[in-house]
């Protein structure tokens, strides 16, 4: 045992020092809001606290909500939510979490702490993940949850422990609560229970699990019930991921398994590396030889999931390898890391006991050596996808926020949607409480539907054609528009061949008015 814990130690602090390391570099490099929805992932976790109808309703509805929750305390810290730091710090947190769960996981179920250093380092050493944990998304929440859930399933099958079926549960919440593969989880952990659980009280481990698991999705139908009144607004509702993918047209993949196929394992391999596929393939054999089989079925489902999903609708993907050379969603492919990872390990198994530690040293340098040989950040596909399709994004926002924080004085007031727009606000260092969004109801339904009325904001922020834009068209004095465009930003690019453009308006002020 004591041997046990030396190792974890020395995992933790390994980790620690591996997250902290790309963390800062991240944000060193300013890459750290790249992604649109990290952006997003901070400013919602941010209005919580800070907007002008604070409280529980700002979670929203399409995003589950922990991320958020994790983030909310640290993004009240100006300085933490300005540099993103806010938010990538809990993700930091969490993929420290995750690694030492794969470890303790992958050594339980094989008894070799070579197959468990070997499956954190496949795991650890991505640089598409370790990008992704020094940002604000939700992946490494939910890998914490679902790493957790893969070792307290292990520790019941040796133990049968209740804490075991708790922990199993809890984590399962966790995951539930950040990503929607976590619901997919459920029952197939439960089928688990009732196979491996002794059979006095098989069902009733199950029923346990069951019961406690499924609080989060039962949990997130209220939520959107009461919210939005329609419990699967964030399945079918304006900002769902369905109603996305029907605005941009069908894809490859939709309603075709063959497509499907074909991209989800491109952007795995390219997520995951070459050489880690590899490893992966030659464990295969040890993994059926000493049995390793429920870490490798339950890995492989958040991978099952995407595949569906891009099969049904809920997802699209798109690689530079193939048509449509461009990217979106590329990191979904790491969704089979961990599946790679647990493969990869159990080739240590088919050594001797004394050389096993030398297998997975190679195992490790075999799944690393492509990233080795690419250390340049262009061929890690996640940060290229940010970096690609945020260029314009950055651009206006870096513009208008230069513009805001020359001109913009405290108490003024601001009308903007929620969205990309809010980027600017916290690049200009502008409380949201400043400003008049769309999560400000009913306030904001009163200013969008009569703005002559119930429109005091001094300040506009709007893309061409949104709903601030036509709403400051239709204000005006007796004597003409209230407002003026203060500047107009046009970029080109981004991830469509249309022109953006972003106005600030400013209100025309007649002081025999005041």
């Amino acid at each position: 045992m004591k041997y046990t814990r030396l190792e974890l130690f020395l995992v933790l602090v390994l980790l620690g020092a591996l997250s902290a390391a790309a963390t800062l570099l991240v944000s060193h490099f300013g890459w750290t809001l790249y992604y649109g929805d990290a952006e997003a992932h901070l400013n919602i976790a941010r209005r919580i606290l800070d907007s002008r109808t604070p409280g529980y309703d700002q979670i929203g509805t399409s995003w589950l909500p922990l991320p958020h929750l994790l983030t909310m305390a640290l993004a009240g810290d100006d300085r933490l939510w300005r540099s993103g730091l806010a938010g990538a710090i809990p993700s930091s947190v969490c993929f420290v979490l995750a690694g030492t769960f794969l470890f303790a996981a992958m050594r339980r179920a094989t008894q070799s702490s070579a197959a468990g250093f070997a499956a954190l380092g496949l795991f650890a050493l991505n640089p598409n993940l370790l990008y992704l944990q020094g940002t604000p998304m939700t992946e490494p929440v939910f890998l914490a949850g679902f790493m957790a859930v893969l070792y307290f399933t292990v520790l019941f099958r040796d133990t049968q422990s209740w804490w075991a079926v708790i922990g199993t549960a809890c984590a399962s919440l966790a995951a539930s609560l950040s990503r929607y593969e976590g619901w997919f989880l459920i029952p197939f952990v439960t089928i688990y229970f009732l196979f491996v659980a002794k059979r006095w009280r098989r069902l009733a481990v199950a029923v346990i699990f069951a019961i406690i698991a499924v609080l989060a999705p039962l949990y997130w139908l209220g939520h959107n019930w009461w919210l939005y009144s329609n419990p699967l607004e964030f399945f079918n509702g304006p900002y769902s991921a369905q109603a996305i993918n029907q605005r941009t047209g069908p894809y490859p993949g939709l309603h075709d398994w063959k497509k499907a196929w074909l991209f989800f394992r491109t952007v795995t391999q390219v997520c995951a590396g070459w050489g880690v596929v590899i490893v992966a393939a030659a464990g295969l054999l040890s993994v059926f030889w000493k049995r390793v089989l429920w870490p490798v079925a339950l890995t492989s489902l958040p991978a099952g999931f995407y595949l569906w999903s891009m099969y049904s609708g809920g997802a699209a993907i798109f690689v530079p390898q193939l048509w449509f050379n461009s990217y979106y969603n590329t990191r979904y492919g790491l969704s089979a890391l961990p599946l790679f990872a647990v493969a990869g390990a159990c080739t240590t198994l088919l050594a001797a006991q004394r050389w096993r530690p030398l297998v997975a040293l190679a195992a490790i340098a075999i799944g690393a050596s492509p990233w080795l040989i690419h250390l340049q950040p262009d061929d890690w596909i996640c940060w290229k996808e940010s970096q690609v399709n945020s260029e314009s994004r950055r651009t206006w926002t870096s513009e208008a926020a230069l513009v805001l924080a020359r001109e913009y004085q405290r108490g003024a007031g601001i009308f903007t949607s929620f969205g990309d727009l809010t980027g600017i606000l916290r690049e200009a260092g502008i409380p949201l409480r400043e400003t008049l969004h769309d999560g400000n109801e009913p306030a904001w339904m009163a200013a969008a539907t009569r703005p002559n009325l119930f429109l005091h904001e001094e300040w506009a922020i709007a893309i061409s054609g949104d709903t601030v834009a036509t709403t400051i068209q239709r204000a005006t004095f007796k004597t003409g528009p209230r407002y003026h465009l203060e500047r107009t930003i046009i970029v080109k690019g981004g991830t469509s061949d249309r022109d953006l453009q972003t106005g600030l308006s400013h209100e025309r002020r007649d002081h025999s008015l005041h």
